[in-house]
C-alpha cells in the first residue's frame, strides 16, 4: 500500500498548461520528418508541457534507466548486492555501445555497482546484459507497473532477442524496450524526490546520470556548465533522451522520444539528435526567463 499512495502522491496534480512552451516546441517537432513524444515538468513548480506524451515508443538504450532503477531497487531489499563481483567472460561480449567488448579482457572482474556505471555512463551493452543477469529481465517490468508505469518494459537482452526475449511480439515491434515520453518523466520525477529505492539509492543513481558521455542530444545546445541527469538511446530510426535539466529556477524533467526517422545517419548532426537539443534548450531558455521575472 505504501508503494501506491507514494505514486499517488507524486503524480495527482494537474498539468499546469505551458503556452510558451507550446509555442516553441510544436513547430520544430512538426517540421521533424518522423514521430515524436515530448514530456516537460518543473520539478519545482509542477508547470508542465506534454505533446504525444502517452504514445509508446521504443526506448533503445533509455531503457536502461528503469533497469537502473530496478538494480537499486533490489540491492536495497537485499535481493542483489552492488558489491558482488562479476566476471568478464567472451559469451558476455556483444556489439554497439560501451566499452567492455572493445577494451576489456576476458576475465576481468568488477563489481555489479560498476556494471550499472558502465550502463548508464558508456550505455554499456555488456556491462547490461550482465546486469540483467542478476536481476532478471522480467523483474524490471514488474517494478515499474508497480510504480504504475504500465508502458515501459524491457523485452530481452541487448542483441539476443532472438534468444532471450520475454515477449516476442514486443521485441519485433519495439525492439529493446518501450515506454513513454510522461512515464519517463513520471520516472524521473521519483528518482529527484528519492522515493525510489532509497534516497541514498537516487543519489547514486543520480550521479551515473550526471555522468552520462552522451553530448549529441539533449545537452548539445545547453550553456557551458549546464548539470544534466539524462540517459539516451539510439538505434537506426529511433533516438530518444530523458533527463533533468538543473535550471536557477529549480529541475525540470525532460524526455524526448522520435522513432521513424527518416534521417537514420549516424552522424552529429542526425536531425532527430539535433531536435532533441533544440527541445532542450528552448525548455531551459523558458525556465530562465521565469527565473528572471
Amino acid at each position: 500500500m505504501r508503494l501506491f499512495a507514494l505514486v499517488a502522491v507524486v503524480f495527482c496534480a494537474a498539468p499546469i498548461s505551458a503556452a510558451d512552451l507550446e509555442s516553441h516546441i510544436a513547430p520544430l517537432v512538426k517540421d521533424h520528418k518522423g514521430k515524436v513524444a515530448v514530456a516537460v515538468k518543473h520539478l519545482k513548480s509542477g508547470e508542465s508541457y506534454y505533446l504525444d506524451a502517452d504514445t509508446v515508443m521504443p526506448t533503445a538504450s533509455l531503457i536502461k534507466l528503469p533497469i537502473m532503477v530496478e538494480t537499486y531497487w533490489q540491492a536495497t531489499d537485499g535481493k542483489v548486492k552492488l558489491d558482488t563481483t562479476l566476471t568478464l567472460k567472451k559469451d558476455d561480449k556483444v556489439p554497439g555501445s560501451g566499452i567492455l567488448t572493445s577494451h576489456f579482457s576476458d576475465g576481468a572482474t568488477f563489481p555489479l555497482k560498476d556494471a550499472v556505471r558502465l550502463m548508464i555512463v558508456f550505455s554499456d551493452n555488456t556491462a547490461t546484459n550482465m546486469v540483467l543477469d542478476q536481476i532478471a529481465i522480467p523483474s524490471t517490468n514488474k517494478r515499474m507497473a508497480e510504480l504504475g508505469l504500465k508502458n515501459t518494459k524491457i523485452n530481452a537482452k541487448v542483441f539476443k532477442g532472438s534468444t532471450t526475449s520475454i515477449d516476442p511480439a514486443a521485441t519485433k515491434k519495439y525492439g529493446l524496450g518501450s515506454t513513454t515520453a510522461r512515464e519517463m518523466v513520471q520516472l524521473l520525477e521519483l528518482i529527484d524526490a528519492g522515493k525510489v529505492a532509497s534516497p541514498e539509492a537516487c543519489k547514486e543513481m543520480l550521479s551515473h546520470l550526471k555522468a552520462c558521455d552522451d553530448k549529441e542530444k539533449m545537452t548539445r545546445f545547453l550553456p557551458a556548465g549546464t548539470v544534466v541527469a539524462h540517459k539516451t538511446g539510439s538505434v537506426n530510426s529511433s533516438k530518444t533522451d530523458a533527463g533533468i535539466i538543473y535550471t536557477k529556477s529549480g529541475p525540470v524533467a525532460l524526455c524526448v522520444m522520435t522513432d521513424e526517422n527518416e534521417d537514420k545517419r549516424w552522424v552529429t548532426d542526425n536531425a532527430a539528435q539535433v531536435l532533441i537539443g533544440k527541445i532542450a534548450k528552448e525548455v531551459f531558455d523558458h525556465f530562465a526567463e521565469k527565473e528572471k521575472k
